[in-house]
């Protein structure tokens, strides 16, 4: 099988599926690192690479290599580590420090019988974006140098913007989320009731209290409850509250969740699972503006603004009957979307850095980061409980792990051959969307200089980005108004 063609021993497609990356030195070269302990003789096989683009240097060792990193740290650099002449225990714990570094993309060459090496197989694993088997043409070393320089690229960018990842607790930066966070603005000014529409684990009640914190009524109360969680035959009073005596049990009055939120924010979760005859009674307090406890006497007026959520389809539970269209249309006077995780590209690595410096602590254990495998199985997972899954995924790995990095299996996601494998449109797509948000986020949104950083036109970016579902109709024409 050809070098291209292979797959690597974590289960990833061969680099051939990914585009030549966009991030480019300075001088328009881009950085190769040969780190080759045999002396300098099989370098001059790189020579050629020279003519493709590639600033070629060398190292002889893990520190000479780790210096040369160190010498510019936002500079992404391909390292090919040449492990023909052996790999020894000793030479892993040697190259621990250069592996970790944020600006180097691992590739490994090697000889095909060095595949039976558990050593060498665990360095593969563990650290490299991908492997060749030396020698070889030099469009597939090209090729698959690319690979680890593009990776490297993106960590690059990943690590200058880190402190500008948080927004109000909401952690990412696709034009999903900084969609939500445009619509979080606006909507925080106006009392109208908003629906946040998303899947389980997006993150929804977590845009509600953003939500709240910024509008007027940030100093009164912010009450959620879920309405999915509630038996049936306690909504009303749960809601609405009761009065002392209304039913066997009530020895007190209890104020429902509706009136505690006066003056603040209710949070309807999951409005999706309410009771029909509940919405009734829901839909007459949003209408009147009062309510009345169980076993009341007569209304109470109550100021609060609604904010509703649920992962259902609630368009089809109307159709079905299964919720009311006047309440609905009550409910959703402004809507906003939760983008799934699976969407949000370079978002999922800042969650994961964000889940394990935060649980790293919380257990006293120093974790220096994530392994490539790692990585590249986060972007492959299809994260059907999106963030929750992620977060909870990262903690037992905390927990659970041996070494000093999370890796694949530590997160319990590795199983390649469990997922359904991209197809090569899919893959170019991920990697586009990927490199297009890293230069947006440069170039602070402006696609002008984007598109120049990217080597294609304005025209063309704005065409991939509209097929990539990264810009509304809108949000291209206020970015064209803006200079470029």
């Amino acid at each position: 099988m050809s070098n291209h063609a292979q797959r690597d021993l974590g289960g990833r497609h061969a680099a051939t599926i990914l585009p030549p990356p966009l991030a480019a030195a300075p001088d328009g070269l881009r950085e190769l690192l040969y780190l080759s302990p045999g002396g300098a003789g099989r370098m001059h096989a790189l020579t050629a690479l020279k003519a493709l683009g590639w600033n070629l240097r060398r190292a002889a060792d893990a520190r000479s290599a780790l210096r040369q990193l160190h010498a510019s740290p936002h500079t992404p650099h391909a390292v090919l580590v040449d492990l023909r002449e052996g790999f020894t225990a000793r030479d892993l714990s040697e190259l621990g420090p250069a592996l970790t570094a944020a600006n180097a993309g691992w590739i490994a060459g090697i000889h095909a019988e060095q595949l039976g090496d558990a050593l060498v197989r665990r360095l593969i694993r563990d650290y490299c974006y991908d492997y060749v088997t030396l020698p070889c043409p030099e469009a597939v070393l090209h090729t698959v140098i690319g690979h680890g320089h593009g990776m490297a690229a993106l960590s690059c960018g990943q690590h200058r913007g880190a402190e500008h990842h948080h927004v109000d607790g909401m952690i990412g930066e696709c034009e999903g989320v900084r969609t939500l966070c445009r619509m979080l603005g606006k909507a925080a000014s106006s009392d109208a009731p908003v629906f946040i529409a998303g899947e389980t684990g997006t993150g929804k009640e977590l845009a509600a209290m953003a939500l709240h914190r910024h509008s007027s009524r940030s100093r009164a109360p912010f009450v959620a409850i879920n309405c999915g969680a509630i038996p049936h035959n306690l909504v009303e009073s749960e809601l609405f509250g009761y009065e002392r005596g209304a039913f066997t049990g009530a020895q007190q009055r209890k104020l429902g969740r509706i009136e505690l939120a006066n003056g603040g924010t209710l949070f309807l979760d999951e409005i999706g699972d309410l009771p029909l005859d509940s919405q009734t009674s829901l839909l007459r307090f949003l209408e009147q503006g009062t309510i009345e406890r169980v076993g009341g006497q007569g209304p109470i007026p109550v100021d609060v603004r609604i904010v509703s959520a649920t992962h259902h389809d609630l368009d089809a539970a109307v159709g079905a009957g299964r919720f009311r269209a006047d309440l609905y249309h009550r409910l959703c006077v402004l809507r906003m979307q939760m983008p799934p995780l699976r969407e949000r590209g370079g978002d999922i690595d800042l969650l994961a850095d964000y889940a394990l410096r935060r649980y790293s602590q919380e257990g006293r254990r120093g974790f220096k980061g994530f392994s490539p495998c790692a990585r590249q199985a986060m972007q492959r997972h299809a994260w059907p409980g999106n963030v929750r899954e992620l977060i909870n995924r990262v903690r037992q790995a905390v927990v659970m792990a041996e070494g000093r990095y999370i890796t694949a299996a530590d997160l319990r996601i590795g199983d390649a051959a469990a997922e359904r494998p991209m197809t090569l449109e899919e893959a170019r797509d991920v990697a586009t969307r990927e490199a297009i948000e890293r230069a947006l986020k440069r170039n602070r949104q402006r696609l002008g200089e984007s598109a120049r950083e990217l080597g294609v036109s304005r025209v063309t970016l704005y065409r991939l980005m509209l097929k990539l579902g990264m810009r509304s109709g809108e949000d291209d024409a206020e970015q064209d108004a803006q200079p470029a």
